[in-house]
């Protein structure tokens, strides 16, 4: 059984389950540092994480101007784009 925790205010919990994985990440991966702070520190160690496991995946770091708005339409369709999959961190 996997918890999944949801930052979100939820007063009723939401039950969610995760997608069945066979276990291989391949291809295209982007990093979104939000620009919290902190934020690049989570990624560096995921990046980290990821690498040695997956020596295949090609990983590409982006940032948002500000964690204040939402990400400009040019980052998002270049993320889009250019990646199979999206980590965006959120470290406080």
């Amino acid at each position: 059984m996997t918890t999944i925790l949801d930052p979100t205010n939820e007063s009723i919990p939401v039950e969610r389950s995760l997608a069945k994985r066979n276990g291989l990440i391949s291809g295209r991966l982007a990093l979104l540092d939000i620009s919290k702070p902190r934020g690049n520190i989570l990624l560096k160690k995921f990046e980290n994480m990821l690498a040695s496991q997956f020596p295949d995946i090609v990983i590409t770091h982006y940032a948002k101007p500000t964690f204040a708005k939402p990400a400009p339409e040019a980052l998002r369709t270049e993320i889009r784009d250019n990646n199979d999959f999206l980590i965006e961190a959120l470290a406080d």
